[in-house]
């Protein structure tokens, strides 16, 4: 990719701001302006940058019955034209200003990532309030967009993870926003039109479910009507949430014939919230299962000792109304109905919850070790804060966060590792053309 000297500039910052703020320097300010907006401030005036996320909770889940992709496709056409500007010309001026942002949705999110150099911070939050506030959503515009996600939706029907993933989510989510594609289905992109668009705007991205961090050259002083000129004109409230989604999922196989010389597998059963007293045990077992790389059970078990693929890995997901514990893999057709079987006994020692002392000390020696590596940059702790405040966690969580996964001990994982895991009740979602698998 070639930069033009803009873009070079403001790469060459965030490069420069690599390792700026170590994790046990960051001091958190919460900022209200005067409208009432809040946000999580860190300053760093070293450097004359600042980077600014924007959250609305809901995400694509907030579709309209009937219309689901609306919400993704309207992000993502949202820097398509503003105010008096078309789509090259919002490009063009992003470019003018050294200014990037973002747009981006999942199952419970919206989001907005902006990075902007102080001496044209004025008139990049100018420019992203068209973008927020005033979009075009013009027909050639919205067709355009929708041809490159019908185009994703295609290529997903030939991609095996995509199938595996799809399946997965109908199996544990069934009729709840969760258990489909925010991507929508061909027919319902199709049958979407531009006044969709705005309502899927108006549904998601309101005041009452927003969330804001902003790090850099910035004091609360300027953040503050900084905030009311980019966000004050949304909407009060928006749609209501959707509510929980009833976990469906049982044990078993599930085999989607697809032709391919190696099955895709995605396995998980119930897991557990981010505010439950027993996800710091949940998350440091996770590492020694699966999450360790080379030094995980499974990956010892299935790849070292067996060759039977090539990675193998598990991962808690707690999504905002459901969570899941999943892991996944791909083997070849003829070895996958043995992986099948390992992860299964694996997953019935795991339920034991018996880990050794080394297991235990490796564990939080990498989680405690790694962590002040995300704090790498404004962006990056942005982010963090962001996700923070989405999650309930409070501003000392930084501090804590490393005390929390130390304190676990091995009666901490014996006693989740039982409420939790059953061998018997994992599913596995088989894509390709496995053998002995039914």
């Amino acid at each position: 990719m070639i930069l033009r000297a803009p873009f070079r500039m403001l790469a060459a910052l965030t490069l420069a701001l690599l390792s700026a703020l170590p994790a046990a320097a960051i001091e958190i300010e919460e900022v209200t302006s005067p409208g009432g907006i809040k946000a999580w401030l860190v300053e760093a005036h070293d450097i004359p940058f600042t980077a600014l996320e924007i959250r609305f909770r809901g995400g694509a889940s907030l579709d309209e019955p009937g219309k689901r992709g609306a919400i993704n496709l309207m992000t993502a056409t949202l820097e398509e034209g503003s105010a008096d500007l078309d789509s090259q010309g919002f490009a063009a001026a992003q470019e003018a200003l050294a200014a990037s942002f973002k747009f981006d949705v999942d199952d419970d999110t919206l989001s907005i990532s902006a990075r902007m150099l102080t001496e044209n911070r004025d008139k990049a939050v100018e420019l992203l309030h068209g973008a927020l506030s005033d979009p075009h959503f013009d027909q050639a515009s919205v067709d355009r967009v929708r041809g490159q996600v019908l185009s994703i939706i295609a290529s997903d029907t030939q991609d095996p993870q995509a199938i595996a993933g799809e399946t997965f989510r109908k199996l544990a989510y069934g009729d709840h926003p969760y258990g489909t594609s925010l991507n929508g289905t061909v027919d319902s992109v199709q049958a979407l039109t531009r006044e969709d668009m705005f309502a899927a705007k108006a549904r998601v991205m309101a005041r009452d479910r927003l969330v804001v961090s902003a790090v850099g050259d910035i004091t609360p002083a300027d953040l503050g009507p900084l905030l009311d000129k980019l966000l004050g004109e949304l909407p009060a409230t928006g749609a209501p949430l959707p509510p929980r989604a009833d976990l469906a999922l049982t044990g078993g196989v599930t085999v989607v014939p697809f032709d391919t010389p190696q099955a895709t597998v995605i396995f998980g059963e119930q897991g557990l919230a981010m505010s439950d007293p027993d996800f710091f045990p949940a998350y440091v077992f996770n590492e020694i299962l699966g999450a360790g790389g080379f030094s995980s059970r499974l990956m010892e078990e299935v790849r070292e000792k067996r060759g039977l693929t090539y990675g193998i890995y598990t991962y808690l997901v707690p999504k905002d109304l459901a969570e899941t514990w999943q892991g996944s893999f791909a083997s070849a057709n003829g070895k996958v109905a043995q992986a099948v079987e390992i992860v299964k006994k694996e997953w019935a020692k795991a339920a034991t919850g018996k880990v050794s002392d080394r297991e235990l000390a490796d564990a939080k020696t990498y989680l405690t070790g790694a962590y002040p590596l995300r704090f790498d940059g404004n962006g990056n702790i942005a982010d963090i804060l962001a996700g923070m405040q989405l999650n309930g966690l409070p501003v000392d969580y930084i501090n804590t966060r490393n005390d929390k996964v130390n304190a676990v001990t091995k009666d901490d994982i014996a006693r989740v590792a039982k409420r939790l895991l059953k061998a018997d009740g994992l599913r596995f979602v088989v894509v390709g053309q496995p053998e002995g698998l039914k």
